[in-house]
């Protein structure tokens, strides 16, 4: 299966949107809603926003769909965290903030930086992470 990915540039930074990650949680909608606009197409209007302010917006997705590299300079993947936090969303995933590495059932290994959610409500389609389902099946925990 090929994974997705689609970027949005204002010119100094650019946005990544892994859109097989996203469990619609809307943060990024709230935060900035005249950069994300999910009626619209394209989707991310990365020029409506400056790049600290889209920076520090992407940083508070909670599923890792979104991410973003300074235009210009090598993008550097995280390996260590020493901060790692674990938060139990109301009715959603846990949320793991911070570098990991997932062990799958199949031996596959993969890092997750910044922030992981994992499914609770056991309906995922993308287990072990979360892909939104919580909602449709109105779950309770």
């Amino acid at each position: 299966m090929k994974k997705i990915t689609k970027e949005y540039t204002n010119g100094e930074v650019t946005v990544v949107w892994k859109p097989k990650l996203c469990i619609h949680a809307a943060k990024c909608v709230a935060g900035l809603p005249n950069v994300f606009r999910p009626e619209e197409k394209p989707w991310i209007n990365a020029d409506a926003a400056s790049a600290e302010a889209l920076i520090a917006q992407v940083k508070q997705c909670p599923s890792g769909a979104l991410g973003y590299y300074i235009n210009g300079e090598k993008e550097e993947e995280e390996t260590k965290n020493i901060n790692t936090v674990v938060e139990v969303l109301e009715n959603g995933p846990l949320l793991v903030y911070g570098t990991l590495e997932v062990a799958h059932k199949d031996g596959t290994k993969e890092i997750k930086n910044k922030t992981t959610a994992f499914c609770r409500c056991g309906a995922s389609s993308n287990k072990p992470y979360c892909d939104g389902s919580h909602v449709k099946i109105e779950f309770k925990g």
